[in-house]
């Protein structure tokens, strides 16, 4: 078996992404959805900056204490994986272990422009697909990955939706 970053698997990462799809997203929810996780980055003072976009449009910002310009080069090149792929971050770069390949070799995308590196979440809707994305940078990146799932499992709660995740 290979060894993957944080030890997840390809399927176990796909499976998370169907208990994390969205009954709707609005402008007004992806703003919920980073004041979540704005609120979770504020309490636990974590160094983050933190994005929700519709496609290449921004929605949500926010740069906690701690964090820097270079947070938002990454979450610009980990938008960019999201967008080309419609999986998150984490998922494509397991994936890419998982198969022995070189993520941005595979794709023919440049690493100066994508980041497989978690924290971009790709924010599924029920019956349309890919509506927006989520994306935490300054945190190690299982860690904003990790983050990323604890704010839309957050949200979905808030919402009365069911989520296996805990």
């Amino acid at each position: 078996m290979v060894e993957t970053t944080g030890g997840f698997t390809s399927a176990q990462l796909a499976l998370e992404a169907q208990t994390l799809v969205l009954p709707s997203l609005s402008q007004a929810e992806a703003l919920e959805i980073g004041e979540i996780a704005v609120g979770l980055g504020r309490d636990r003072a974590l160094p983050i900056a933190v994005e929700v976009r519709f496609g290449q449009w921004t929605v949500f910002h926010v740069s906690l204490p701690g964090s820097t310009d270079v947070n938002d080069s990454w979450i610009a090149r980990k938008a960019r994986v999201v967008l080309a792929k419609g999986n998150s971050t984490m998922f494509e770069r397991v994936a890419a272990e998982e198969a022995g390949v070189n993520w941005y070799e595979h794709n023919g995308l440049s690493e100066e422009l994508h980041a497989v590196h978690g924290g971009g979440i790709a924010l599924n809707v029920s019956g349309v697909g890919l509506a927006g994305i989520l994306l935490i940078s300054g945190l190690p990146q299982v860690q904003d990955h990790l983050l990323g799932v604890e704010v839309i499992t957050e949200y979905l709660a808030r919402k009365g939706e069911q989520s296996a995740i805990h």
